[in-house]
């Protein structure tokens, strides 16, 4: 008599296959909005870093080339940003530097950067590249910023350093829950994060 050989057979049944797909398929319904929700807010914290690195710089150059140094901010469009330099005085700031022109001022058409023209005594020397924020970030509460060669913060137009503090707020359209950061700006020139 011949004896057949009985092979096991290894494998996975159709059930065992579709619990596994089951599984999957609930952790990603899981992962994938914890996901999107924590890139939104990466977005939002690295906005806010790059505002107040800009904020930082400003007030760097005010200093070092004794020069009034402005943050711009929703100029020329909503979302955009720049750092430019101060045409004028602050009590008389040129025609282009008036909040009415503003959008004007932030063209960088207008006033390139980097400047086309860079003799020491061609004004302005010191503007910034136009900044956007990225996608779904945008301001929800700012005002423009001076810096003036002694480090100190202004507003437009004010002769005194800001008393207390400038709050700028950004906040994120994705983000289900209320989320914003904010930077802050004494008198003094200190800028903080939070």
């Amino acid at each position: 008599m011949k004896m057949i050989a009985v092979r096991e057979v290894r494998g996975f049944t159709l059930i065992e296959l579709l619990v596994v797909v089951a599984v999957i398929a609930i952790v990603s319904a899981i992962a994938v909005p914890a996901l999107r929700s924590s890139t939104e807010q990466m977005k939002l914290a690295n906005a806010s870093r790059e505002v107040e690195r800009v904020l930082q710089i400003a007030r760097m150059k005010s200093v070092r080339a004794d020069r009034v140094m402005r943050v711009r901010f929703n100029c020329p469009t909503a979302g955009q940003y720049r750092m430019v330099e101060l045409l004028g005085t602050t009590k008389t700031p040129a025609a282009n530097d008036a909040d009415a022109a503003a959008a004007t001022r932030c063209n960088v058409t207008n006033y390139p950067f980097p400047d086309t023209n860079p003799e020491f005594f061609a004004v302005p020397n010191n503007d910034g590249p136009l900044k956007q924020l990225p996608d779904n970030v945008f301001f929800d509460s700012v005002q423009t910023v001076d810096f003036w060669p002694n480090g100190t913060a202004h507003t437009v137009g004010a002769s005194a350093p800001i008393a207390g503090d400038l709050t700028l707020l950004l906040k994120n359209t994705k983000l289900a829950t209320s989320v914003s950061k904010s930077i802050t700006v004494n008198g003094l020139g200190k800028i903080t994060l939070q």
